[in-house]
């Protein structure tokens, strides 16, 4: 019995592992591999050693691209854990339709990107625009995706809208775990909702807060369908983020070896703050 299990699992792991090696593993070794020579996507290449490395802390293009995408990624990661607890602690309530709201709140996260992206682009450039007009609201009457100061937001708005859905599932699943009974002493001892929130309620969903805020910064450090779908990286280069600007230089301006390398210096930098995180965070579960 047992050598017919493990026949078996060796059947269903081989097939996966080898399409895995050939559609992740290998691609990524390429990639370090070209990130070392001159290579532009086609032709003759030779070693350049660690060049397209040193050039990337010297190019302003791609420093212009960490810091937008750093700052995107951080005030969308605050603001996405924000709003999803809340409506978290909403949908937990005993409020009518609650299970109905639930299937609703999760809709956003369902739909491709690139469709809410240009649903959204009508929304910021003509719906908002003539609102603004026929209320007579001069912030309200241009489109912010056009200016390089503003068109952050747009993406920021979308990307947070969007993601709240899955965080709130998380965080509606930690809520269940909590015992009703320490709620009701809470309340016997006259804690106030804030007093509650921030001793019961925190502290034991603490893992899934430290799920969320990882999974959320990781996913907007990769910022793409957004961009692409909103501002295309513009006005200028003002919204371009890192995943976009390896994106364009590698497959359209014949850099693939230099954004290989962008590529995996980008890789190392999710990793450390993905481990910076979770070891900070884990230390406030404890």
């Amino acid at each position: 019995m047992k050598r017919k299990n493990s026949k078996l699992a060796w059947f269903v792991l081989v097939p996966a592992m080898t399409v895995f090696f050939l559609f992740h593993t290998l691609p990524l070794l390429q990639g370090v591999f070209y990130s070392f020579t001159d290579f532009k996507g086609y032709g003759n290449w030779e070693f350049v050693g660690f060049r397209n490395y040193l050039n990337i802390f010297s190019d302003m293009r791609v420093r212009g691209a960490y810091v937008f995408t750093l700052s995107f990624s951080i005030l969308s990661t605050i603001l996405v854990n924000i709003i999803s607890i809340l409506i978290a602690l909403g949908l937990n309530s005993k409020i009518k339709y609650h299970k109905t709201l639930r299937a609703i709140y999760f809709v956003p996260y369902m739909l491709g990107t690139l469709i809410i992206g240009y649903v959204f682009s009508f929304i910021f450039s003509r719906l908002l625009p003539q609102i603004g007009t026929s209320l007579d609201i001069s912030w309200l009457q241009f489109n912010m995706l056009g200016n390089p100061n503003l068109a952050w937001i747009g993406i920021v708005v979308v990307a947070v809208w969007q993601s709240a859905a899955f965080n709130t599932i998380l965080y509606l699943s930690g809520l269940v775990t909590i015992d009703p009974d320490l709620y009701e002493a809470a309340d016997i001892d006259g804690a106030k909702p804030t007093t509650k929130f921030f001793n019961i309620t925190l502290p034991l969903i603490m893992p899934f807060f430290t799920i969320n805020m990882v999974v959320a910064m990781k996913n907007f450090l990769m910022v793409f369908d957004q961009i692409i779908a909103l501002t295309g990286g513009g006005p200028g280069t003002s919204t371009e983020s890192v995943s976009l600007l390896i994106y364009r230089g590698g497959f359209q301006g014949g850099e693939f070896a230099y954004q290989s390398a962008n590529a995996v210096l980008f890789f190392i930098i999710i990793a450390v703050i993905s481990l910076f995180q979770i070891r900070v965070l884990e230390r406030r579960e404890n």
